[in-house]
């Protein structure tokens, strides 16, 4: 028993570190026992605390990357004067900007020559939605991926979102339905069939990744149903018998209530699928909507030497004819005509467009930083004033929409689903062509689809909600045609995209049934809504 005491005295004098007072005396059965704090399980559970407090602040670090980082080394930032001067010659259309004067003038001079308004505030639009995007760009190229792909998503659409607002305003429903129906079937039909188109032209076949195109074909799918259902709930009560819909207590203003709160309902959901979309597209799988994902792209094919020259090279052969008869010879002047065994060789043009991919990867490895063409100030300045001047003109362009459409020269169908999406995406069909043909088809489905997906998911929905905040009965009960037509829409074109590539026949099918619908809504008067006389 005498160690034992020893000991006991022993931790009973130990003192506390900081401190001059003993510890307690453990043999005493009402004081406490104290662990000391170097022993080892103490250790061992300040080690696992750090640890854990390092896995989430490098997790936060990767994540603050993510949104404020940008992707690659920005250069130097240029002056004001560098930077209005790119403003200026950012878009060979700029020169329409004297519309927008023109057409502010022509609002207030002569308020009752609605057709000279729309065209001037049509024309001046064009210009705009080209800055608005441009300095998106410059932007989003100062902060990180995920930031940037936010950006991008958000002001995509930003001119069709704006002429949207302004419509439901001053309540005129159809506009606002036909707008963004029109911009969907602009996109899906008319952008993307240019892009097949003139990509078929360089490239036999082009490919794209399928699993990001099937899944955009399931959410444009999805964005139909929720537009298909309100009509045919309406529909079908509408068709009741009277004693059904005296017994069942539906009667005509009841089916209208119960739309418009069916479509509130169906618009939050629709915004919680397009949230869901973009942590999808932007964190989780962002590498399904990379053009470098060759794991998931199938490789575009070039034509063959000759097969797509080959009627310029009979006319060759016929104005040589008579002069040389072998199977290779060579024209005065150095051009060459390959030879039969030259023609049949895809080997050679394998190689060829392998050493090309080289060179193009070696090119962008070379280039470590990324130039910026505005300074961050003018950038957001230019954002600013380009989105006032958008609103302020596109009010003009709704106004004169009445005007414009009472002298029967053109239906109020007709401006809504053809015109009026031309304005928000002309930027866009210039962007999406030209990088097909670079082969970039995955970023040309971003823009035609993607922006598709935007307007179905995000600006629809975003649009009833604003409008049931505004106390305006905005549904998703839009005009019969319309709806048809939007599915045939994303039915032919989830065909198109099924197999993972394209072809020019493709394009040119797309652009052949947006025509057929311009020509049949030109001649549609459009069916009255239900709900316009509730605004």
């Amino acid at each position: 028993m005498a160690p034992s005491e020893d000991t006991s005295s022993l931790r009973g004098d130990t003192t506390v570190a900081g401190t001059s007072e003993a510890l307690p005396d453990s043999s005493k059965p009402d004081q406490p026992t104290f662990v000391e704090p170097n022993t080892p399980s103490v250790r061992r559970r300040t080690t696992d605390q750090g640890k854990r407090d390092s896995r989430r602040l490098s997790s936060l670090q990767r994540a603050m990357t993510n949104i404020m980082v940008p992707e690659k080394p920005i250069g130097k930032s240029p002056t004001a004067w560098r930077s209005i001067r790119a403003i200026i010659m950012a878009s060979p259309i700029n020169f329409l900007l004297v519309c927008i004067p023109v057409s502010w003038a022509l609002h207030f001079a002569t308020p009752n020559n609605d057709t000279i308004i729309f065209v001037f505030s049509f024309l001046a639009i064009v210009p705009l939605a080209k800055l608005l995007a441009f300095a998106t760009d410059e932007l989003s190229i100062r902060v990180g991926q995920t930031l940037a792909g936010l950006m991008n998503a958000t002001l995509g659409n930003a001119v069709e979102l704006i002429v949207a607002i302004i419509a439901l305003t001053k309540c005129e429903l159809s506009i606002v339905q036909s707008s963004l129906v029109g911009s969907i079937l602009s996109n899906l039909l008319l952008v993307l069939g240019m892009c097949f188109f003139a990509g078929g032209f360089r490239y036999s076949e082009q490919g794209f990744g399928t699993s990001a195109v099937q899944l955009n074909s399931s959410l444009l799918v999805i964005s139909v149903i929720a537009v298909l259902l309100p009509g045919a709930f309406h529909l079908a009560l509408q068709n009741l018998p009277s004693t059904v819909a005296n017994e069942t207590q539906y009667q005509e203003g009841t089916i209208d209530s119960d739309i418009l709160k069916t479509s509130r309902g169906v618009a939050i959901i629709l915004l919680f699928i397009y949230a869901s979309y973009l942590v999808f597209q932007l964190f989780s799988h962002k590498e399904l909507y990379n053009d470098d994902n060759t794991s998931e792209i199938q490789a575009s094919k070039k034509y063959q030497p000759g097969q797509f020259e080959s009627m310029k090279m009979k006319n060759i052969h016929r104005r040589l004819r008579g002069k040389k008869s072998s199977p290779s010879h060579s024209i005065t002047g150095g051009e060459h005509v390959s030879s039969p065994t030259e023609e049949g060789n895809p080997m050679g043009d394998q190689q060829e467009a392998a050493a090309a991919a080289e060179q193009d990867a070696g090119s962008a490895n070379d280039s470590e930083s990324v130039e910026p063409e505005m300074n961050i100030t003018v950038s957001i300045g230019l954002l600013v004033v380009v989105t006032v001047f958008v609103a302020v003109t596109a009010e003009f362009l709704v106004d004169s929409i009445n005007g414009l459409t009472e002298s029967g020269a053109i239906g109020k169908e007709f401006v809504g689903v053809i015109l009026l999406p031309i304005v928000g995406n002309a930027a866009e069909h210039v962007t999406a062509v030209s990088v097909s043909v670079k082969d970039k088809l995955m970023l040309s489905l971003g823009v035609a689809v993607g922006s598709s997906i935007q307007i179905a998911l995000f600006v629809i929905p975003f649009t009833v909600t604003l409008a049931w905040i505004l106390g305006k009965p905005l549904t998703l009960l839009f005009d019969p045609l319309e709806s048809i037509v939007l599915f045939l829409a994303v039915l032919t074109v989830n065909y198109t995209v099924a197999d993972g590539k394209s072809n020019w026949l493709e394009g040119m099918i797309l652009m052949c049934l947006y025509i057929i619908l311009a020509v049949t809504f030109w001649f549609y008067p459009g069916a009255p809504s239900i709900f316009q006389s509730m605004c």
